[in-house]
């Protein structure tokens, strides 16, 4: 059975909520949905809020607009596991943001995806196409800032450019009488070249935006960085407007 390792760099756990809902619940990039019988009554997926400590699992397609109706939300609704309708788990997801347990930015949060793959579940090829679009995540430069993901192999994941840009990485493993084969370095390959050109020119204008939104993060995500102690400053030079 294949199993792939998503590590992303420079972003939060919220970063999976796009691609994942695209590979389990989206027939226009996993074209077993439509017609694969085993994929085709779709999939459960359990949702964490983490700043309340509370989950929800709701079915797809059938309750599809509730689930994104939390999904858009990444910095607060993430996605913690993903199950077939008959209970296999099918992908888990770690959920931890460092912020909200430290109270302050101790750095990005580098979450990590296990998805299952093939036999009932969506294919390799399937999985991979959703991270062709390179989507816009939290983190970046000292956890600030909205950038593209870009899907990397493992000799390119150093994050350079304002400490990045925020990138993935996938490692393919085959499960064989117990034991996991592998890592084949799945997104080393000239088929995402397109996808990593995309991201450089969605960077390069994110980066224009200087220090201004929606470049960088708003108010509430900000709180967790170190730019209050830089307005505390400030707060008693303020003055009523008359």
């Amino acid at each position: 059975e294949p199993i792939i390792v998503f590590a992303a760099d420079k972003t939060e756990p919220g970063a999976f909520n796009l691609p994942l809902f695209r590979v389990f619940a989206d027939p226009f990039n996993t074209a077993g949905l439509i017609i694969d019988p085993r994929l085709h009554k779709g999939f459960s997926f359990t949702v964490l809020d983490v700043l309340e400590g509370l989950k929800v699992t709701l079915n797809c397609p059938e309750e599809m607009y509730d689930l994104l109706a939390l999904l858009g939300t990444t910095g607060r609704y993430v996605i913690y596991k993903i199950y077939s309708r008959e209970g296999l788990i099918a992908a888990s997801c770690s959920t931890t943001r460092l912020s909200l347990i430290a109270g302050r930015y101790v750095g990005k949060d580098d979450p990590v995806c296990i998805v299952r793959t093939q036999s009932g579940l969506p294919a390799v090829g399937e999985v991979l196409e959703a991270f062709a679009f390179p989507h816009l995540v939290a983190g970046w430069m000292r956890g600030s800032h909205y950038g593209p993901l870009m899907p990397v192999s493992l000799k390119e994941a150093k994050c350079t450019r304002f400490d990045g840009p925020p990138r993935v990485v996938a490692l393919g493993f085959q499960l064989n009488n117990g034991k996991l084969i592998g890592p084949a370095d799945l997104f080393d390959d000239p088929a995402f070249d397109y996808t990593r050109m995309k991201v450089m020119e969605i960077a390069d204008y994110m980066r224009r935006h200087g220090p201004f939104m929606p470049a960088r993060l708003g108010p509430d995500e900000m709180e967790y960085t170190t730019l209050p102690q830089v307005l505390e400053k400030l707060k008693d030079r303020f003055e009523k407007v008359k």
